[in-house]
């Protein structure tokens, strides 16, 4: 019985698409630095990080790295769809799947980002939000929502060739439809990053810290948090414009034995 059940299982991932398989995000344990002699608290929550839904993760073995900025992106391939047996289910940023909504989903783009996608076929069009990730099946780029599907004509065939063309973030929508109408680009390469490379709950210790730092390292600041937990120093050192800087700088700083550092948005 229990073969024919792996059987069973099998069978069903193979056949029912992305949504069996949404990338889950827990958020990361971050241990303490170790060249902090002082009582830490809990990690940072999500939000002061970068979006949960851009961190890598993997499926079947193989490893999905969400891209940082979806300006400039264009890709061709095979666009599928998932419907009913899904509706109601929770999508990869959070959100309720709606097989009516014109949403999609995608393994690397951003959450939010919204495409066009062409039917290359019947030259039709249509315009849909990322919300999840998939499909992870070989071949295909894009499931689409079962209305996405039905109003570019691949509800009958399942699947057809497509170009996706990535519009960026909705700025504004038609006020007779509510349907975006203009955009921007998403990045998450550019803005304002620092280190952190501490949290206390004890706003001395974090201030001693921040002063030892202080003396090899730029920036060294503490920015509280506050939860239902209490307050929380985090401690941060480095100013960086672009991400990519901000993770060299990162794990440059963990091989000269930090314990723990990560890039952080501020």
């Amino acid at each position: 019985m229990k073969f024919i059940s792996h059987i069973l299982i099998l069978f069903s991932l193979i056949f029912f698409g992305c949504s069996t398989h949404k990338a889950r995000y827990d958020p990361e344990h971050i241990p303490p630095p170790e060249s902090s002699p002082y009582k830490t608290g809990p990690s940072p929550s999500a939000d002061q990080k970068m979006p949960a839904t851009q961190r890598p993760y993997k499926i079947y073995g193989i490893q999905y790295t969400p891209i940082a900025s979806a300006e400039g992106f264009v890709q061709t391939g095979i666009a599928s769809w998932y419907g009913k047996k899904f509706h109601g289910r929770k999508t990869s940023n959070g959100e309720t799947y709606n097989m009516y909504a014109m949403t999609a989903a995608h393994k690397t783009l951003p959450m939010n980002t919204w495409v066009s996608v062409d039917n290359l076929k019947t030259n039709q069009k249509i315009v849909v939000r990322i919300n999840d990730r998939g499909p992870f099946i070989a071949g295909r780029i894009i499931d689409l929502s079962y209305t996405g599907a039905s109003s570019i004509g691949i509800i009958g065939p399942g699947t057809g060739k497509v170009r996706v063309t990535a519009l960026g973030i909705a700025t504004s929508y038609s006020k007779e439809t509510q349907d975006p109408i203009a955009f921007k680009p998403i990045d998450y390469w550019t803005g304002n990053f620092t280190i952190q490379v501490g949290a206390f709950q004890v706003k001395e210790n974090a201030e001693q810290y921040r002063n030892k730092l202080s003396k090899n390292y730029p920036n060294a600041h503490i920015t509280t948090f506050t939860d239902d937990r209490g307050s929380f120093y985090r401690v941060r050192i480095g100013q960086f414009t672009n991400l990519k800087d901000a993770i060299r700088f990162s794990e440059k700083i963990i091989a000269q034995g930090f314990g723990s550092a990560f890039a952080v948005a501020e």
